[in-house]
């Protein structure tokens, strides 16, 4: 398993009067990923983008689309937003009950399939399909909204899975998200995660999209 960390800049703080001129400045500010949250309203109490958002994206960036399905029957969905760009699609267990059939749906439609878990469901839900992912993400807030408080109860969750990984997968990725700054970062890199997912911490800092990029870059290699 890598030592590499990684950067996804989560567009849902993003503003979208000039969301084309944002994403540019993640990549040229250094993100390695651009995070895209799918909400339908019903899994999750907020409702978001679709995917042509992610076509969008899509036309102003080659960097890799990591898009997180917060939908109920997200392989009702899964076509379009493969076909409209994303590089890869993450999946709830939570919302999955053939979820070996929908991991293998994402990668036949050339994508890198994901999993994820609400902050309350155990990690060990995940065990019968890690060895099928390219990436799993932990959710270290309840999803539904930027700007939510860091759960730092799933750290233990996050060393759990990046030693699992180790043992039966150890190219996936372990990303999280939920809270990410300069103070909670550190503590999920010390816990084993290598993609640390940032809304507000990248498009809301008061010296721009760069410096946000570069604190958290350095916070997380240190």
């Amino acid at each position: 398993m890598t030592d590499k960390t990684l950067i996804s800049s989560s567009i849902l703080s993003a503003d979208f009067t000039r969301l084309g001129q944002q994403i540019q400045a993640c990549q040229s500010g250094g993100a390695d990923w651009i995070h895209v949250d799918v909400m339908d309203g019903h899994f999750v109490p907020n409702l978001t983008m679709g995917p042509f958002i992610v076509k969008a994206c899509r036309q102003v960036t080659d960097l890799p689309l990591d898009v997180h399905l917060m939908v109920t029957e997200p392989e009702r969905l899964l076509t379009a937003f493969a076909n409209a760009g994303a590089s890869i699609l993450t999946v709830h267990v939570e919302t999955c009950p053939n979820l070996h059939q929908t991991l293998q749906t994402i990668r036949d439609l050339g994508c890198m399939p994901g999993v994820t878990l609400n902050p309350g469901t155990p990690a060990s839900l995940l065990d019968p399909v890690l060895h099928l992912v390219d990436l799993v993400l932990v959710m270290s807030v309840n999803p539904g909204y930027s700007g939510q408080t860091f759960l730092p109860e799933v750290l233990p969750k996050v060393t759990y899975l990046r030693r699992r990984l180790a043992e039966l997968n150890p190219t996936a990725w372990l990303e999280i998200d939920g809270g990410m700054n300069t103070h909670t970062a550190p503590l999920a890199r010390q816990a084993g995660a290598q993609v640390f997912v940032a809304a507000k911490a990248i498009f809301d800092h008061p010296q721009g999209i760069a410096a946000g990029l570069q604190e958290l870059r350095t916070c997380i290699s240190a």
